[in-house]
């Protein structure tokens, strides 16, 4: 799959340097938005009640709790065909103490793309897969008898492809990486980062001190080209660190489940920013994604990056702008019709959602980019009413 992902991201390498990327800090030549689609806010997937600890409600116009299972936004994605994907959620409502009704999925996601000249962009879910531990190899107490995991138990993030159809999926509680099959079955217990845990981590001793802040994880993995590797990024700095713009990328060894103790240091361009995802271009070049966490007239930080390992800026790996989400030409009309009181939509168009999450390097140079909707507690397309998850498509440049 490594192969694949490097023939498929070749073209936006060659057209990134067409692009004439500028430097960190420097105004991005305008992207441009090529697609849209939507999934619907409200859909919903068989399973269980779920949020019945988020109290009474209404949250933005969405009654509780919930008959059946929210599908919300997603934090991971990966293509499972033509306009076919792999999408992870991450772990429900926000909260360890609020998801143990959220069950834990893989969902495939059928997309219908609005483009310029018409039509209308469209989402739909296709079917999931449980994410489970019935051989017992996760050591922590689980919510479920049945041991199919919950927002209480894991918080999902990122994800990318391991051997034989298999995935790994980076989460936030230990941190750990965990590697599940194809069918969802947890096939080992959790790889920890030596030295690093989170304040949900389950084994944090009576009186030991987190090294990490609460949600800044695993939020960023990338499988390195040759396949045996993964380049896996917190979302956050380390607590003692003196610079709290850095953001450590370390090597993970997929083959013998172990961090390397090799690492890299990436620099946000604010301590309060997050990286948001990662992907592989070719070679030691990623895109990565850095945000913001806030949405609609507030949000003012979503951009994509190129990053490249093998070269330094200042001791830290060196990241030229690609695009920045919050302004992107829209000629064709791709994002409308609008309502009155929406937000970001027309030209320009602004992807002014709080958790842009998900990114993918496409065919000529495309990025597709998606959002965890938080459901259903952002609202920063319309105010007072819960987010829907949005695909787009962005070609990076002055198009």
């Amino acid at each position: 799959m490594v192969r694949a992902t490097l023939l498929a991201s070749a073209a936006i390498v060659l057209a990134l340097a067409g692009a004439s990327v500028t430097p960190a800090g420097a105004g991005a030549m305008q992207g441009v938005l090529e697609a849209r689609a939507i999934l619907p806010a409200n859909v919903s997937a068989p399973g269980p009640p779920s949020g019945g600890a988020l109290g009474a409600g209404p949250i933005n116009g969405v009654k509780l709790p919930f008959s059946r299972q929210p599908v919300q936004g997603f934090s991971g994605v990966l293509k499972d065909g033509a306009n076919r994907w792999l999408a992870l959620p991450d772990n429900g409502y926000g909260r360890k103490e609020n998801s143990s009704d959220w069950l834990q999925r893989i969902y495939r996601i059928a997309t219908r793309f609005k483009r310029a000249g018409g039509g209308s962009g469209k989402a739909r879910v296709l079917g999931y897969v449980d994410l489970k531990d019935p051989d017992h190899h996760f050591p922590f107490k689980m919510v479920r008898r049945d041991r199919r995991f919950t927002g209480a138990d894991i918080d999902p993030e990122s994800i990318l492809r391991g051997a034989r159809g298999t995935y790994w999926v980076g989460d936030e509680f230990g941190p750990w990486m965990l590697h599940f099959g194809r069918n969802g079955r947890l096939l080992a217990g959790p790889v920890s980062l030596p030295g690093v845990k989170s304040p949900q981590n389950p084994t944090l001793k009576p009186g030991e001190q987190p090294t990490l802040g609460r949600s800044k994880g695993f939020e960023a993995a990338a499988p390195a080209a040759d396949g045996k590797h993964a380049y896996v990024f917190l979302e956050g700095p380390l607590l003692a660190d003196r610079d709290q713009h850095r953001r450590y990328v370390y090597y993970l060894d997929l083959r013998h489940r172990r961090f390397t103790g090799r690492r890299w240091e990436y620099r946000a361009e604010n301590p309060d920013w997050l990286v948001a995802d990662a992907k592989l271009l070719g070679g030691r070049r990623l895109l990565v994604m850095e945000r913001d966490d806030f949405e609609g007239a507030q949000a003012n930080f979503k951009r994509v990056y190129h990053v490249d390992l093998a070269q330094q800026q200042g001791g830290f790996i060196s990241k030229k702008l690609v695009v920045d989400l919050l302004d992107l030409r829209d000629p064709g009309g791709v994002s409308l019709p609008s309502e009155p009181g929406d937000r970001g939509l027309g030209n320009p168009f602004s992807f002014c959602l709080r958790s842009v999450e998900s990114i993918l390097p496409l065919r000529r140079g495309r990025i597709l980019v998606v959002n965890d909707n938080n459901y259903p507690f952002d609202a920063g397309r319309h105010p007072g009413r819960a987010d829907g998850t949005e695909w787009i498509i962005v070609r990076p440049g002055s198009g």
